[in-house]
């Protein structure tokens, strides 16, 4: 089993409901272990202008799915909820990125382990220090220096 964090977003169709689902179906399936999972938080939209604000969340599991298994397994999960695809980084009602898989580096044409944006991106960063302060990158930095180098613009935590 391999440990892994799994960085959630949404901000179509109910987003606070979009995530808890999407949290839900981690936990239930059957090659995933949900471990944990960060309090909801709302942040502005990188990309587009005009976009609704975004709920983010991050998971930790534990997995035996090789990385690009686990990729296609939660491509299948945004397509259940409807997701498309039709500008970088636009609105969506899922996005579900591996942000890490246990000691891995990987770049593929398909794939980038660690998450390429995931040290500039508080709604990243602060999910992933809530579940442990003193995860660190495959390199050894720590998710909480990054965060402290991280403009934290107008991300809040929901109280639900």
């Amino acid at each position: 089993m391999v440990r892994c964090f799994i960085g959630l977003g949404s901000n179509l169709d109910d987003p606070i409901n979009q995530v808890k689902t999407a949290l839900k179906e981690l936990a239930e399936h059957s090659q995933l272990k949900l471990i944990q999972h960060s309090p909801l938080y709302v942040s502005e939209p990188v990309g587009p202008a005009g976009q609704p604000d975004y709920i983010n969340a991050a998971a930790e599991i534990e997995t035996s799915l090789s990385p690009e298994e686990l990729l296609d397994l939660l491509q299948q999960i945004e397509q259940q909820h409807q997701r498309v695809r039709r500008e970088r980084w636009g609105p969506r009602t899922l996005d579900l990125d591996i942000l890490l898989y246990g000691e891995t580096e990987l770049n593929t044409e398909r794939l980038t382990i660690p998450h390429p944006y995931l040290t500039e991106r508080n709604f990243v960063l602060r999910p992933l220090a809530d579940l442990d302060e003193k995860l660190s990158l495959p390199s050894g930095k720590k998710i909480i220096n990054y965060l402290a180098d991280c403009p934290m613009g107008t991300l809040v935590q929901l109280s639900l």
